[in-house]
């Protein structure tokens, strides 16, 4: 934000009174940098660990074959939430993506060429809306702030696919029940 502040100062004195947004415009338009980077020098290399559970609960149709991820609840650590909004978001996007991957996601390639034949969702298929569970429950874990991240945040869009096996695992034992039954 020092950085950024010390760019835009000069702006800032010329266009006082001004709105952000019509500032900001203008400093695009001088084509002042509007990002900053900066690395840690601490004693700490910025590593830390995540948290997350995931419970999922699964029907199976066993004479078609077809199944629904019922319910699912998840929580995961991402620190301290910025905008939770976002965060529960990103947590739903992977884990859903990852659902995909472990439950309906099969990539094609020609055993001669190694040229990949499922292009498109004619042959490869992404999770839809149908296959999101139908009650789907994501809590930020609260009070777990990060000392060593920015603003005391951890990761939040790539830890909860890891998650998601939990859906392959309710199929399985759902099939598992199904067997012991009949």
């Amino acid at each position: 934000c020092q950085i950024l502040n010390e760019r835009l100062a000069p702006l800032k004195e010329n266009m006082k009174g001004v709105p952000w947004p019509k500032l900001i415009k203008k400093a695009g338009q001088q084509k002042i940098e509007l990002s900053a980077l900066s690395m840690s020098k601490g004693e700490h290399n910025g590593e830390y660990v995540g948290y997350g559970v995931a419970c999922a609960e699964a029907e199976v149709d066993i004479l078609t074959g077809e199944r629904q991820i019922v319910r699912c609840d998840i929580i995961h650590d991402c620190g301290e939430s910025m905008n939770p909004e976002v965060d529960v978001g990103q947590v739903e996007g992977a884990f859903i993506m990852a659902m995909g991957y472990w439950l309906q996601e099969k990539v094609y390639f020609d055993q001669q060429t190694g040229k990949q034949l499922s292009t498109g969702t004619w042959t490869y298929k992404p999770p839809t809306a149908k296959d999101i569970p139908v009650d789907f429950r994501v809590t930020l874990l609260k009070n777990a702030p990060n000392p060593v991240g920015f603003l005391r945040s951890k990761a939040v869009g790539e830890p909860p696919a890891t998650m998601a096996c939990s859906c392959l695992f309710a199929v399985k034992h759902a099939i598992e029940a199904a067997r012991r039954e009949f």
